[in-house]
């Protein structure tokens, strides 16, 4: 297993940590521990992230896997609002899809996980052979708002909208 870290960076408004793992299940389970020790080193509530970071790194290791070639993790925290987790493999030809859900499969809900935990999630190619998949936690909530118009019918209370 490769554990060359490649950069780790402490200073605000920007924090990033990048690291090279090894595509199997240990590398996979690292990632997730790396994270969430990083995370909590920056003040960071990081239960989300790591759920995120679990499912895309074991994605890496058995749909990205390619004998001799590590995959990369990276976060990033931009001026504490803005989580980025990044996942680097090299089987760029095999693209993440969310499958529909079967309650008897035993697998298939990596990316419904990381729908459900990350406020954004997508792909970007490259270059060639890579493909990172990448997901984005919003660090401050957003703020609710109070809708006049809308009342819960049966309590008689306003409703309240996320926005």
């Amino acid at each position: 297993m490769n554990q060359h870290i490649t950069r780790t960076e402490h200073s605000a408004p920007v924090r990033k940590f990048t690291v090279l793992l090894s595509p199997t299940r240990r590398g996979a389970r690292l990632a997730r521990l790396l994270t969430t020790a990083h995370l909590s080193d920056w003040g960071i509530a990081c239960d989300r992230a790591a759920q995120v970071v679990a499912e895309l790194a074991a994605n890496a290791a058995v749909h990205g896997r390619v004998p001799g070639r590590d995959f990369r993790l990276g976060i990033t925290v931009h001026h504490g609002k803005l989580l980025r987790i990044e996942v680097t493999d090299t089987q760029d030809e095999q693209l993440p899809v969310v499958s529909a859900l079967d309650l008897h499969a035993e697998g298939g809900r990596g990316l419904l996980i990381v729908k459900a935990f990350a406020d954004r999630w997508g792909v970007t190619h490259g270059p060639v052979p890579r493909k990172t998949v990448w997901a984005e936690i919003d660090l401050v909530p957003r703020p609710l708002h109070r809708v006049a118009e809308a009342h819960d019918p049966v309590n008689r209370v306003p409703a309240f909208h996320d926005t």
